[in-house]
């Protein structure tokens, strides 16, 4: 049964170039997956019969842009990391006060959470189970969010005097807490702007205490027990 919007798209495409007609097939397809996502399923447990049926495609449509389902889990982590570390990257530009820089990330990041909910959730679900592949993409992701960061501070001039190691382990923590705050967000109930606002303040207060602390880290300054 083809529906309104396969409807919309052949009618769509027909006025597209070849490369634009590719590039709406192909998200048709990461869309697809997306929705069965949302529904509940797993992304490992998706398979490429269904995913084209999704996009109102037949399964050879499929392998004309992925290779696997993995090679579009691949294309679902570029999509996040290039648009979020852009915006993160703009948020870092203005001359600001280093907190009020730490507020305006958090809302950045809190907003773009909220409006590409079910690809944080695939995000949050793979980063720790499923494909192999896809986590360690995501921990690549992870790693160029960290330099980015790093590099950024460095030419704000914040910790101007910490080592460069120290610098990008500082950066680590920062990126993985706004990580794991991801499935936080996605819970809270629509409609509720106390609560909302109430973890926003949580999450800028735990990153202010990440960057409160590095002033006064010292490397080897810590010795083990015993």
């Amino acid at each position: 049964m083809v529906t309104t919007a396969q409807t919309k798209v052949r009618k769509t495409k027909d006025s597209l170039t070849r490369t634009e007609r590719k590039d709406l097939t192909r998200n048709s397809l990461t869309q697809a997956a997306l929705q069965l996502m949302g529904e509940g399923r797993s992304f490992t447990s998706l398979g490429i019969r269904e995913i084209a049926r999704e996009a109102g495609m037949v399964p050879n449509a499929f392998y004309r842009h992925f290779r696997n389902t993995d090679d579009l889990g691949l294309a679902l982590v570029e999509e996040v990391g290039v648009t979020l570390r852009r915006l993160l990257r703009e948020a870092r530009q203005s001359n600001v006060a280093e907190f009020d820089m730490v507020r305006r990330s958090v809302n950045v990041y809190h907003r773009y959470v909220l409006q590409n909910r079910l690809l944080f959730l695939f995000i949050s679900s793979e980063r720790s189970g499923g494909s192999r592949i896809l986590r360690m993409a995501i921990r690549n992701d992870v790693a160029h969010f960290t330099n980015e960061m790093a590099q950024d501070l460095r030419r704000l001039g914040v910790y101007k005097d910490m080592p460069t190691a120290s610098l990008q382990l500082v950066c680590s923590l920062i990126v993985n807490t706004m990580l794991a705050a991801a499935p936080e967000i996605l819970d809270l109930p629509p409609e509720h702007p106390l609560l909302e606002a109430e973890m926003i303040d949580n999450f800028v207060q735990q990153l202010q205490i990440v960057l409160v602390g590095a002033t006064f880290w010292k490397d080897k300054s810590l010795r083990p027990l015993g």
